[in-house]
């Protein structure tokens, strides 16, 4: 049988830990997706299946502060950014979901962008 690829691996950690992890009206969910070029997060609230909030890379706010939109500094101002929206629409407290990924580098970087600009997870 042929060896699973990296993000089939990552695709299996993500479903196993989403058994366990859901978002709530209360305390949604900040789902992180990483791709080679960009980063996105999302704030979910899982039990009526509604994205509440969106930030990526490929929003203006961070397209012009960086230069490259896939690295360690943009994934920062996306988290800061994602924060900012949540408090602004009163979501304080998240449930991080970082989707497989280690929590290291950029999806790090995106965590703690987020707590520094005031969410709570």
């Amino acid at each position: 049988m042929a060896s699973k690829s990296r993000n089939e691996n990552r695709k299996a950690r993500h479903a196993r830990v989403r058994k366990k992890i859901s978002g709530s009206t209360e305390k949604p969910r900040l789902n992180v997706y990483r791709s080679n070029q960009n980063i996105y997060a999302q704030i979910i609230d899982d039990i009526t299946g509604n994205t509440l909030i969106a930030a990526s890379t490929l929003d203006a706010p961070v397209k012009e502060q960086v230069s490259s939109t896939g690295n360690k500094e943009a994934a920062k101002l996306v988290g800061q950014l994602v924060a900012k929206k949540a408090l602004e629409k009163g979501i304080e407290n998240v449930t991080f979901d970082r989707g497989g990924y280690l929590y290291h580098g950029r999806v790090k970087e995106l965590a703690e962008g987020a707590r520094e600009a005031g969410l709570k997870f």
